[in-house]
This record gives structure tokens, C-alpha cells and sequence, in this order.
């Protein structure tokens, strides 16, 4: 199979079947041997196509007299991804785009759907004004939905809690392509020796400033066969999420529990931090995710872990008054994420995310029950909605008179203290993921 044919089936296993896109995407680059420029076209062209979403239906909308759900759902794919290399890929000539949009249309369509597939291409390369977003200048939400990818309930929802340019700049940043960030295992290695293999390896990457175990890298070859990766030198974990362990700030001996804890990433982090002491109880409520922490503890040479299989609601009810610190790190939105994760957006409803309060603050309220006297417990999220973030700790606090906010900027990097009790990074302005911390102690 050619890179775009790959790329078709990519993106049939998301919108056909429900695969997420960057599980279905490695599961291809991992079974297959590719150049390196084959790997980053077809990364892009998934990425981009499934990111763009609703965007490109718009675009065919407007050429095309078929309505968009009589378009059988293959033709329609191949449409999206010809759209996408025509309007938003620059160095990818029109007459590839279109000319290979209808060999894979002759592959898997008829001579009706080949012809219907190049009269809407042509079309757009002829008369690009047709999807023109300015026609719906007038009405914002839209504009910015479609002239950034996000749905428009989405943008909505961004421009009521933070107005219409800081709405505009998440948007924007959402569709920049997320740096890799490996956090350094410093039971087997140390951050510099890590970043000159790295660098051995052809990686353009530099020792993060918020964290001194994050290592960013900017360009990379392929991951497949790294063994930084495979021998548990490294493992990958945005900077941002690990700033989470060392507000949790572990103590030698001390008995951790983590709430919601798979993959893994911060209950490996807290247990490194450890020195392989103590004991971190990694909960989460799904058998087969509980498979990720042992593998990522194994890999990583910790002996500290143990699994538990509850829900996290109800955990607290087994630990009272028992736990040195408690991480609720609670199931949210994931806006602060979006750049990372192609179809999230795409995912998510407005509905969805009304409900979450009630859980994330259900989660905090059993995590608690587990801390003992002046023990800590931590809160935190990948989003970047007040609901979901001070709102519930201040509910929390006011229901609470047993936990107080701890200060937090003692346990941060310099560049990131003075705002505030809390932490709320914000993904344009930080330039990490979006992320909530929130440090409380008991003191009763």
C-alpha cells in the first residue's frame, strides 16, 4: 500500500469503527517498516484530516448536491483526506491530491463515485472561494469553529469562561503539533546522559525548565525500536504531568495512594521519587488497564507498586485515616489536552462534561477519607475549566473544615510560583498542556 491508502485505512478504523486515531495509527507504524518521510506523511495526513473534522465537511458541503449521510462512508473519507491535502497541506500539489483521491476512489468505489470524487476536488481547485470562512464572519462561534477545527458547542462553551481572543488562542493552539516529552527513569539513568543519547540518535530535544527529569524533543525518528524506551530508561510523559508528583512531594517510607491511576505516568513518577521505599497503591476501576501500570512498573524497575481494582468513589471507605498522600488525579475533559489527541475533540459532548463535576468531586471527597493527620492529598486535572477545577475544590473546602489549601509554590519551578495558591497552566501562555493542581493537608 502506498502512504495515502495507508493513511485511508487509518482513518476508516476511526470513523467507521471507533478506534482511537493514535492507537490505530502506531498499531500500523509499529507492524510496518517505513521511510521516515512515509511515517511523517501518513502521521500528518491522519492527524490533520481527523483534527480538521467538521471543517472538511463544511468545505465538501459547499460543492457538493449530495447531502453529507447519503455519501458512503468510505467515499467520504477519501473526500476529507483529498480536502485536507488541498486546502490546508501547502507543499502537497493539487494535481497529487486529486489525482491520487481517484485511484483510491477507482480502488475501493465505482465509475460513479470516481467521477463524483474528482468533480468535487476539481471543483475546489478551480473556485476556492466557495469555502471561504469569511461568508460566516458575522456569526463568531461558527467562524472560529471552522477556521480552527473544533466544534462549535465546544467554542462556545471557551468563549463563555474566557472571551473571545483567549478562546481564539486555545483554538489556535490546539492544532500546533505537541512536542515528545520523555520524563527520565533516575533509577537507571540521569537526565544529561538520557539527553545525549537522545541527540546520538538524531532527536533535536534540550532538558525541560520545569521539571529537571523532562527531556523535550522537537524532531524524532521513529520510537519503535528505542531502546531508552524498551529497557525502562525513559518513559514518555508530558512536563506538565509530571509536575504533579513533585507537588505530591514523596517522602521516603511514605504510603501513597493514586486514585485513578492508569497508564500509569505519575504513579511510576511518585514511585521513583520514592527510591523503590514505601508503597504506592495504584487503583483504577478497569481490569485491563491495571495490565499498563505492572507493565510500566516493570519496565521501569519498580518494586514499590501495588494494584488495586476498585472504584475510586468507593476506595476511600477501605483507607480511612491510612495514607501518608493521596493523588485524586480525576477523570475530566481533557481540554487542556486536545493538541495531543486528534479525534478528542471531536469525542466529547457538552453533556458529557456537565456531568463531570459531580464525579471529580465524589473521587476527591473518597480520597480524602484515606489521609491521615496532616497528610497530603492532591487534585488534579488535563483540563482547563473552572468547573471542573477551583469550583469543585472550593466546594470541597466549604463542605471541608478538615483540609485547608496547602501552598503549592514551594514544590514548583521558579517561572511557575506567584500565581496563586493553585496551579492553572493554560496551553497557549505556558506553552505545556493545559493542567490543575491543587495541594490540601488535613488538619484535623
Amino acid at each position: 500500500m502506498n502512504a495515502r491508502q495507508t493513511a485511508l485505512q487509518i482513518l476508516c478504523a476511526v470513523y467507521d469503527d471507533g478506534a482511537y486515531a493514535n492507537i490505530a495509527l502506531n498499531k500500523y507504524l509499529v507492524r510496518h517498516e517505513l521511510k521516515e518521510t512515509d511515517r511523517r506523511f501518513i502521521t500528518e495526513l491522519v492527524y490533520g484530516t481527523i483534527k480538521a473534522g467538521d471543517t472538511l465537511l463544511w468545505i465538501l458541503q459547499q460543492y457538493s448536491k449530495i447531502p453529507i449521510k447519503k455519501i458512503h462512508p468510505i467515499i467520504r473519507s477519501i473526500l476529507r483526506m483529498g480536502i485536507y491535502q488541498l486546502v490546508f497541506m501547502d507543499k502537497i500539489p493539487a494535481s497529487a491530491a486529486c489525482n491520487e483521491s481517484v485511484k483510491l476512489a477507482k480502488k475501493y468505489g465505482h465509475p460513479g463515485t470516481v467521477k463524483f470524487v474528482n468533480a468535487i476536488l476539481r471543483a475546489i481547485t478551480r473556485n476556492s472561494d466557495k469555502c471561504d470562512f469569511n461568508k460566516v464572519s458575522n456569526d463568531k462561534i461558527s467562524y472560529l469553529a471552522l477556521k480552527y477545527w473544533h466544534p462549535r458547542w465546544l467554542v462556545k462553551l471557551l468563549i463563555n469562561e474566557f472571551g473571545i481572543e483567549q478562546t481564539e488562542n486555545f483554538c489556535q493552539f490546539n492544532n500546533t503539533d505537541p512536542p515528545l516529552s520523555f520524563r527520565c527513569n533516575t533509577l537507571k539513568n540521569n537526565p544529561a546522559e538520557l539527553l545525549e543519547q537522545l541527540t546520538q540518535k538524531g532527536f533535536t530535544c534540550h532538558q525541560s525548565a520545569l521539571c529537571q527529569e523532562g527531556i523535550i524533543c522537537t524532531k524524532h525518528p521513529s520510537l519503535v525500536n528505542l531502546m531508552e524506551l524498551q529497557t525502562g530508561q525513559a518513559i514518555i510523559q508530558d512536563v506538565s504531568s509530571m509536575l504533579v508528583a513533585h507537588v505530591l512531594d514523596p517522602q521516603k517510607d511514605d504510603f501513597i495512594i493514586d486514585m485513578c491511576s492508569a497508564p500509569g505516568g505519575k504513579t511510576t513518577h511518585i514511585a521513583t521519587l520514592l527510591e523503590n521505599t514505601g508503597t504506592v497503591l495504584a487503583n483504577d476501576i478497569y481490569e485491563h488497564k491495571i495490565k499498563l501500570i505492572t507493565d510500566n512498573a516493570s519496565r521501569l524497575n519498580l518494586h514499590n507498586i501495588k494494584t488495586n481494582i476498585a472504584d475510586a468513589r468507593l476506595l476511600g471507605n477501605d483507607y480511612k485515616y491510612t495514607a501518608d498522600k493521596v493523588l485524586a488525579d480525576v477523570p475530566c475533559s481533557g481540554l487542556g489536552v486536545l493538541r495531543r489527541k486528534a479525534d478528542a475533540r471531536w469525542n466529547k459532548t457538552a453533556a458529557d462534561i456537565e456531568k463531570l463535576p459531580q464525579l471529580q468531586y465524589e473521587i476527591l471527597e473518597s480520597a480524602a477519607k484515606a489521609v491521615k493527620h496532616g497528610g497530603i492529598l492532591i487534585y488534579s486535572t488535563c483540563t482547563i475549566l473552572k468547573r471542573e477545577n477551583t469550583a469543585v475544590i472550593e466546594r470541597f473546602l466549604t463542605a471541608h473544615d478538615d483540609f485547608s489549601i496547602d501552598p503549592i509554590d514551594a514544590f514548583l519551578p521558579q517561572q511557575l510560583r506567584g500565581r496563586g495558591n493553585m496551579l492553572q497552566l493554560l496551553p497557549p501562555y505556558d506553552d505545556t498542556d493545559g493542567f490543575f493542581i491543587a495541594r490540601l493537608k488535613r488538619i484535623k
